[in-house]
């Protein structure tokens, strides 16, 4: 019988934000996952290590349906998003206003620094320039670019450098107010001290949003996940309370390995 205090740490009773059930993934003939269950539970830093091509980025396309842009890409199994099926819902834009993606390299919109951020709100109708300047500062601010950039918000977004453009591109996901944010190694084009200062931004974040992040640095894992899990050539290793994955209570030894530099 579980005790009320190992359900509280494992999160048995609580309806997960994500559940994905045999997860498998596919472009052609090439597997990329296969047979991936876990959940992410509401609230929570969710942090997901592993070398690369083990398919921790298709495993993020998946849940934002970004298959629909590759007609190579196959996704059986199931991902739940609030209980309801990613793939069976009709309006997958509405899904995507809920869930916001931070990819390894900026994308920036072209358009000003302003209109980057801007642009989700008015698409969910505010118009108000009033309430846009309040939207605008408060994300770049979280994002730690407004001391940067507030003189020059008129600016193409273009014209920033690497790592301002990716701090750009955090705010502009935080301006969807999502319930999901799905970080997907954002640290490759930061220098250390921005990156420091992201993580801050993220510990503050998770009293109010869901954070899936994908990182290749493994301290990164443990400064800021409440949990990880191992990927590794398409298979989910093991899931566990970080500290305890990173202080010898791993119980796949391919993780203790992995986490200490033996390989990866």
């Amino acid at each position: 019988m579980v005790s009320e205090q190992q359900a509280m740490q494992s999160g048995a009773g609580a309806t997960p934000k994500l559940s994905v059930r045999n997860l498998s993934i596919r472009y052609g003939d090439a597997p990329a996952l296969t047979n991936v269950s876990l959940d992410v539970r509401e609230k929570e830093i969710f942090g997901i290590i592993g070398p690369a091509n083990s398919g921790k980025t298709s495993f993020l396309k998946a849940i934002n349906r970004m298959d629909m842009f590759n007609s190579n890409m196959r996704v059986e199994g199931a991902i739940e998003f609030n209980g309801r099926n990613v793939n069976e819902l009709a309006n997958v834009y509405a899904l995507r206003s809920r869930i916001g993606v931070v990819f390894p390299l900026p994308v920036g919109l072209p358009m000003t620094i302003y209109d980057n951020v801007a642009l989700s709100p008015r698409l969910r109708g505010i118009k108000d320039k009033t309430e846009l300047d309040i939207i605008v500062e408060r994300c770049l601010t979280r994002a730690a670019l407004w001391d940067e950039v507030k003189d020059r918000l008129s600016s193409l977004g273009s014209m920033l450098s690497g790592g301002q453009q990716q701090r750009l591109t955090i705010a502009r996901a935080l301006s969807q107010e999502p319930e999901l944010l799905m970080l997907d190694e954002f640290s490759i084009a930061v220098d250390p001290v921005t990156t420091m200062r992201i993580e801050d931004v993220l510990k503050d974040l998770r009293h109010e949003m869901t954070v899936i992040l994908v990182t290749n640095l493994t301290q990164q894992a443990r400064r800021l996940s409440d949990r990880t899990a191992l990927f590794l050539m398409g298979e989910c290793v093991e899931i566990g309370d970080t500290e305890d994955l990173f202080t010898g209570k791993a119980k796949d030894q391919r993780t203790t390995d992995y986490i200490e530099g033996r390989f990866g």
